[in-house]
């Protein structure tokens, strides 16, 4: 009994652990905030950053949105696709969204589905998502985990992240 037990906590420690660069990202098939079936797997052939946060329309999450908003440009430049994640209904995504003119997609975890697949540990006692993103390349296998992220300086992080992973002209 015992044995049952370590092996139940050993699984659930590595699901916290999150996933690895190299490791090949779970795919997976959520609403979007218009009720749209996403696959991560529709973006195959471009870097995708899933940025997790915990609730719409707080402090934080603002300022990260919008800051990811406000760089929409450069993300799209290095043909970078946005996707934020959080428990929140649809109906909850569509406000945050139009309130804040967000360009990108705000798919519905409400049942944790994605964020236990990529590792993303909810916030004790209050059961909102921990904030942390995963930047997925274009073979589809995870290229970074953001573990402590800044709201106010994720988006410059993750854009010059991309940076590193556009080939360059000037190679022979």
């Amino acid at each position: 009994m015992i044995q049952k037990h370590w092996l139940v906590i050993g699984v659930f420690a590595m699901a916290l652990m999150g996933l690895k660069a190299g490791e090949l990202a779970p795919d997976f098939a959520v609403p979007n905030q218009d009720g749209k079936t996403v696959h991560l797997s529709d973006f195959k052939g471009k870097p995708v950053l899933v940025y997790f946060y915990p609730k719409d329309d707080t402090p934080g999450c603002t300022k990260e949105a919008c800051m990811l908003r406000d760089n929409y440009s450069q993300f799209q430049k290095r043909g970078a696709i946005i996707l934020g994640v959080s428990t929140q209904d649809e109906k909850s995504h569509q406000a945050f969204r139009t309130k804040h003119n967000l360009p990108f997609d705000l798919l519905v975890d409400k049942d944790g589905v994605i964020s236990k697949a990529f590792g993303i540990a909810k916030i004790p006692i209050i059961g909102i998502l921990k904030r942390k993103s995963v930047l997925v390349g274009a073979d589809g296998k995870v290229v970074k985990t953001y573990e402590d992220v800044d709201p106010s300086k994720h988006s410059a992080e993750v854009l010059a992240d991309l940076e590193k992973l556009r080939p360059h002209a000037s190679q022979p």
